[in-house]
């Protein structure tokens, strides 16, 4: 219990809001829970929502210290299964049971990994940006061939500051210029050396075998131009899943609709959970 206690702390854990029901907002890559400012006051209404930050992020990981020790990218954070376990951790800390999970990015696949150990914590998966492989196969479109990621690791470690602020500018929407400096501003509070290994457990990672095994029913939200998850990616997911999904693609652009579309998002969260939000809470 204690161990449980130091990891929620540690990652800034909090329940804001109040309801029967909970929802969980898990940020991806670069990110930290700022990410779901917009979208957080009109869902703690209805809700109690658990917001935090992932121990890569630099709101927990951009100092030495004890908390730089939590994140271990060479061993318990080489694949995706130590965060779906973290995650349980939190569930269970906070006494949580049939949540609903809004996991953007990597947290989809993450959120996905640990419904299908505990499907007991989990009543609906959103996923915003998901994707179970980034790299194309004869097969598959992921939407970057090999050479692109290798492009990509090595700018990350030539010069991660740089890479950050233009990588910022191909996922958000360009059109919301104080978003891409949010965004960009969180990627440059990540430590280098984290960001590197965990970009590499991202690029790299392939888990499409996992989706034929989510039972919980599960809606895969898409923009109409994602360079991190392009379009088919979604439907791909969706095919796999068979009858317990369904996709939305937002009429936006860019990979974080969260941050530059949330009144749409709304919408699309609205239809999932039954609920007509009020664009002026």
């Amino acid at each position: 219990m204690v161990l449980e206690k130091t990891l929620s702390t540690a990652m800034n854990a909090k329940i804001v809001g109040s309801g029967g029901e909970a929802v969980v907002l898990a940020h991806g890559y670069g990110g930290d829970q700022s990410v779901w400012d917009k979208i957080l006051p009109y869902l703690s209404q209805h809700y109690r929502v658990l917001v935090f930050d992932w121990p890569f992020s630099g709101a927990v990981n951009n100092k030495d210290g004890d908390n730089l020790k939590l994140f271990d990218p060479a061993g318990k954070y080489s694949s995706y299964d130590a965060f779906a376990l973290d995650l349980i951790a939190l569930l269970d800390e906070f006494n949580l049971k049939s949540t609903v999970f809004v996991g953007h990015s990597m947290s989809g696949m993450i959120g996905c990994i640990a419904s299908v150990k505990r499907p007991d914590l989990f009543k609906s998966l959103i996923l915003i940006g998901a994707s179970p492989r980034y790299i194309n196969t004869d097969d598959y479109e992921g939407g970057f061939e090999m050479s692109d990621i290798t492009e990509i690791i090595s700018a990350i470690e030539s010069n991660y500051h740089n890479w950050a602020a233009n990588f910022a500018t191909l996922a958000v929407d360009t059109n919301d210029p104080p978003s891409v400096e949010k965004f960009a501003k969180c990627l440059q509070r990540m430590r280098p050396k984290v960001a590197l290994a965990l970009a590499k457990t991202v690029f790299y990672s392939d888990h499409r075998d996992v989706i034929d095994k989510v039972s919980t029913p599960c809606t895969i939200v898409g923009t109409s131009n994602d360079i991190a998850a392009p379009k088919s990616v979604a439907f791909y997911m969706q095919k796999k899943m068979k009858e317990n999904s369904n996709v939305e693609i937002m009429n936006t652009n860019g990979h974080f609709p969260h941050l530059t579309a949330h009144l749409e998002l709304l919408d699309v969260l609205g239809k999932v959970l039954g609920l007509k939000f009020d664009h002026n809470p």
